[in-house]
Parts: structure tokens; sequence; C-alpha cells
């Protein structure tokens, strides 16, 4: 059987997909393994690349293609998608394709796998009308509906995401499969210690990742806790649509932190980890926070619940006030604060390379 993987899009950094390009990268190598025979079946991997991702996709078990195109035009990467992937795929003879970025082609001239990471557009679309480019958005709507509803199998991330494709596409469900993405440990060193206790958050300007909401619950925290403590809120700068009434004392606001191990260090020295995320495909921060040994208070929006489990404190994105009571209680019950991290340290076991690799390999070579 042989298997065509498209990452011909993937370039790290680029646009908002730093997700997407550590799942592909990740899959390509677990598929890598031990892939060449299955059930008697000899299988090969071809991967679609470019002159950027050759260092992480160009790897044993594979055969690289690099594509003599710029993957940074957009135009060109419209055209890729709806029409070139296809026809290429065919004359290399592909049993089959898959298409990590969510984007299946127009054409279909072979079996077609889609990676469905979620259906936040259409969540744009609903609730923040006009933040992205109408068109642009548009676009990108239709293309998940047409990919979710003509592909051989669509494979999303998690359960919520599922939820979330049968709403807007209207596809069969039968040919969903939910696979969990997994996870890189984080290797454990001796961070240097904080000077001070603090509480750490984790948003973006994106309107969904609600910035405004993590502001108002520590207003209400404060406004609680008898010795409330400073809160670094990573991932973006202050801006004036997070306080319309005026910052509260006690914060600090650090936008994009480049080196994992300054990250790391912020949140394990963290009393408590603040993700207040109006919508995810998945959810990753969380179970970082959970490996680096930090009690982790999140939203009980779309996939959170199923990924962190019992393992965190669920709270509401419209009740500052449960927010503010999960963090006093976090912040000074040290017994409960321990729990929190001896369940978030086995729920991180979960999502693991070899778990989730395994499952794509049956998904992908023993699916007829």
């Amino acid at each position: 059987m042989k298997l065509v993987i498209d990452c011909f899009k993937q370039v790290k950094g680029a646009g908002k997909s730093i997700g997407i390009y550590n799942l592909a990268r990740h899959l390509v190598w677990a598929l890598a393994e031990n892939h060449s025979f299955r059930g008697n079946v000899q299988n090969e991997i071809i991967v679609l690349g470019n002159a950027y991702n050759r260092k992480d996709f160009d790897v044993a078990g594979v055969t690289f293609m690099e594509m003599g195109k710029n993957p940074l035009n957009k135009l060109t990467c419209i055209k890729w998608e709806l029409f070139d992937v296809s026809l290429l795929a065919k004359k290399l003879g592909a049993d089959k394709v898959l298409f990590p970025r969510g984007y299946a082609s127009m054409l279909h001239l072979t079996k077609e796998y889609v990676i469905i990471h979620d259906m936040i557009p259409f969540y744009y679309n609903e609730r923040f009308k006009g933040y992205f480019n109408r068109l642009e958005n548009f676009y990108i709507m239709w293309r998940l509906k047409a990919s979710a509803r003509h592909a051989d199998r669509v494979i999303t991330i998690s359960e919520a995401s599922k939820r979330d494709i049968l709403k807007y596409s209207h596809t069969d469900e039968k040919r969903i499969s939910v696979i969990y993405n997994g996870y890189t440990p984080i290797k454990k060193q001796a961070y240097e210690k904080a000077d001070r206790d603090y509480i750490v958050a984790m948003t973006s300007r994106l309107p969904h990742k609600n910035a405004a909401g993590i502001v108002r619950a520590y207003e209400a925290y404060r406004k609680m806790a008898e010795n409330p403590l400073p809160l670094i809120i990573i991932g973006t700068q202050c801006e004036p649509s997070y306080i319309p009434h005026g910052e509260p004392e006690g914060i600090t606001w650090i936008g994009y932190v480049e080196k994992d191990e300054e990250l790391h260090r912020l949140v394990y020295n963290a009393k408590a980890f603040l993700f207040l995320s109006l919508a995810e495909g998945f959810g990753f921060p969380p179970v970082e926070a959970m490996q680096l040994e930090t009690p982790v208070i999140c939203s009980d929006e779309s996939s959170l619940p199923e990924v962190v489990g019992d393992a965190a404190v669920l709270v509401s994105v419209h009740d500052e006030k449960q927010t503010a009571r999960a963090l006093v209680k976090v912040t000074t019950d040290d017994a409960y604060a321990r729990l929190l991290v001896e369940k978030g340290l086995k729920n991180a076991q979960r999502f693991n390379w070899k778990t989730t690799g395994d499952k794509y390999r049956e998904v992908l070579f023993d699916e007829v």
C-alpha cells in the first residue's frame, strides 16, 4: 500500500498552524517506524514537502519529495490543495492520501484521509463575525465542510471537534475517527526558583482565547482573596479591549515566550495555571502545565473537559466568581494543590506519540 502525506504547506512559524505542524511532524516520525510490513502487505510512505520543512520531514522510513513551489504564496497553495496534490498523488500511484491540515483535494482521484483539528472558523462566523477577513473565512469554512463531506475518512482530535464537524458539515458519523494528539514529554530540569509566588495564565490576542475573561476573573479574585497573588499573563500584551474598566493591580503582561525553557520555568514556579479559552480543538497548554507539576484551572468549554478529565478545576467562563473561588482554594490549600498535581501527572500520560501513532497506523494501513 502506498500512502502519500501532504506536508507541502507546512512551514514552521508561518501563520497560526504551529500545532498542526507539530502534529504532522510527529505523525510522520511515528508512521515511519516499523511501517514496512503490516499483515503481509508491504507499505510505502511518500511525504510531499518543501525546502523549509525538509529537516523535520525527511526521515528514515519515508520517501521525501521536495516540491519546487513556494509554500508561502497563497495562490500557489490554493491551486495546490484544490488540484495539484491530487494529480501528483495519482501520478505517483498512491492508494491513499493523508491531509494533516484539514483540507482535502477537490478532485478525489485517490482515497482521501483528512485530519480536521477543529471548526473554529464557524465559531468565529457566529460569535466574532468580521474579526477575520470575511472572504477568507468563508473560503476556509467551505473547504472544511467540503473536505468533511467528501473524504473517505475524517480524523479529528477530540470528541468535541467531532460534534462540531457533524454540526457544521452533516457528514456521515461512521466516517469520523477520533484520535487524540500525542505529546512529547517535557525534560525535567532544575528550573531557577522564583523569588515570589504568583499565578500564571496563558492566552493570545485571538478573541476565543479570552484574555478579557482572564482579567475579569483575576479582578474578582483580588476582591475575594485575603492576600492575593500577582498574575503573569503569557501570550499577549495588554490591550484596551481587555480592560474596559481599568486594569486591576498585580498583572504583568508577557507576550510570546520564544524559549521553551523560559516558558516552562514560568509555569513550573506558578502556584496555579489559568486557562480560560472559549473554544479548543484539543488544548495543549493545560496538559503541559500538568507535566510541569502546576495545578490547573481551566474553562469547561469545548474539548477541555475531556482533555483534562478530573485532573483540573473546571470553571465556567461566564462566572468570574467561580474562577476566583477556585484560584483562592488552589493557592491556599496545599493538600488540594498536591492532589491536583498528582492527578495531572497521571492524566498527561494519556497523551503520547506511541499510542497516537499506533491508532493512525490502524486507520491508514489496516482499513481497506
